[in-house]
């Protein structure tokens, strides 16, 4: 007998079509881990960089039904300690009403899937630090912190000023 609660989901990847959809789940997630005054980008920023000339991301998908459940928002990296390939999972999210489905953990096996297709040895992500929910997902599926890393980040007007010094 096949589970219902597993079959009727269905991972698809990502269209343009999908932009206002995957923005308002981009939100919502910024909401709920408390966040939501950080997301500056806006629908059309999705468009042109994800669906554009050069996609800088891909994501995949998740319906129950029709019905929008989730997504997986990532791009691929290399390690050049390990002379692979990999992913990056930038967003997972899923609708409150859809939790505890194994809808996230279904999106990050198929994006790990198809990292691995190309060659890819590794996935990597980082989880917000109070997100203690999130945090002991990860760990549940083998997804362990790095301890001995640390992200180190430039944004905004440092970023610009930074970008734009000349070279001495």
């Amino acid at each position: 007998m096949t589970n219902p609660v597993r079959n009727d989901v269905l991972i698809r990847p990502g269209t343009v079509e999908d932009v206002e959809t995957i923005y308002a789940a981009l939100l919502r997630l910024g909401a709920h881990i408390g966040a939501h005054q950080e997301i500056t980008s806006t629908a059309e920023d999705l468009r042109t960089y994800g669906f554009g000339e050069k996609p800088a991301f891909s994501t995949l998908i998740a319906e129950v039904g029709g019905e929008f459940a989730g997504l997986c928002l990532h791009f691929p990296i290399f390690s050049t300690w390990m002379g692979r390939p990999g992913v990056y999972v930038q967003d997972l999210y899923v609708e409150d009403r859809f939790r505890g489905r194994r809808i996230g953990e279904r999106l990050l096996r198929r994006v790990a899937r198809e990292c691995r297709k190309d060659g890819g040895a590794y996935l990597r992500l980082s989880v917000d630090t109070d997100n203690e929910t999130a945090k002991a997902f990860y760990e549940r599926l083998g997804i362990a912190w790095s301890s001995y890393e640390q992200v180190q980040k430039i944004v905004g007007d440092a970023f610009f000023a930074f970008a734009d010094a000349p070279e001495e």
